[in-house]
């Protein structure tokens, strides 16, 4: 049995309605158990609000996903198996939760998100003209929308010879001199149980240690804060400089 503690899924619509179904499937047969399940969402009439009327130890949160996030993320009592269920379409909220941090942390900086402009290579890879964020996948056909992405590729019927996280580590690398080299935070959504994929908190609050750390150490600094999967992702570039 896996052992969660606090789990958030990102919305209460049709994946996040989707997802606690497939927890709750996942508690009856034995296979998960947690300390507390959030639905957060800003409608109080979505799908997911009226279907936990039922469960015990799950709640719903009416709030906007990034005011919810920057409480719960930065709160000190987040704890090593807290997670995320990210929604496929949710926006890049936890680079929106990095940069949201560090620009409280250090009011001398300028701290914003630059435009992806470096190609990763991957079959599907589109700068996206109005957040400037890459989205990139290895997959260029349509995938099924919740895909575990297995060993064993289904669309292919063949293994699956890629894994995102180790093209964006490399790709960051890049002919970039050791100085140069931008430090890198990847929120990757695994599989956990019953076709639910989550993001350890945990990821997100060092990428954002490590922001702290290379600003207090060089002044300024430069991150790449990816969400992916094995297959998909998406990029975005922090920069913070001195006023």
């Amino acid at each position: 049995m896996i052992t969660l503690g606090e789990v958030v899924i990102v919305g209460g619509g049709c994946y996040g309605s989707f997802y606690l179904r497939q927890l709750a499937r996942a508690r009856a047969a034995g296979a998960a158990t947690w300390r507390r399940v959030l639905v957060v969402d800003r409608d109080p009439g979505c799908r997911a609000a009226s279907a936990i009327v039922d469960m015990s130890d799950t709640e719903f949160v009416q709030a906007p996903w990034s005011a919810f996030l920057d409480r719960w993320l930065g709160a000190p009592t987040r704890r090593a198996d807290d997670m995320v269920v990210p929604s496929p379409l949710m926006p890049h909220l936890f680079a929106d939760w990095v940069r949201t941090r560090a620009t409280a942390r250090w009011p001398e900086h300028r701290v914003e998100m630059v435009p992806v402009e470096r190609a990763v290579g991957t079959p599907f890879d589109q700068l996206h003209p109005g957040d400037g964020n890459r989205y990139v996948s290895h997959a260029d056909w349509i995938c099924p929308v919740h895909c575990i992405e297995p060993a064993t590729c289904p669309r292919i019927r063949a293994p699956r010879s890629w894994e995102m996280t180790e093209t964006i580590a490399e790709w960051a690398g890049q002919g970039a001199a050791d100085e140069g080299t931008p430090a890198l935070g990847v929120f990757h959504c695994a599989h956990v149980t019953y076709g639910v994929g989550m993001v350890a908190a945990r990821a997100v609050r060092d990428a954002a240690d490590a922001l702290d750390a290379r600003l207090a150490r060089h002044g300024s600094a430069e991150m790449v804060l990816a969400s992916v999967s094995s297959c998909h992702g998406a990029i975005g570039v922090l920069r913070a400089e001195a006023r």
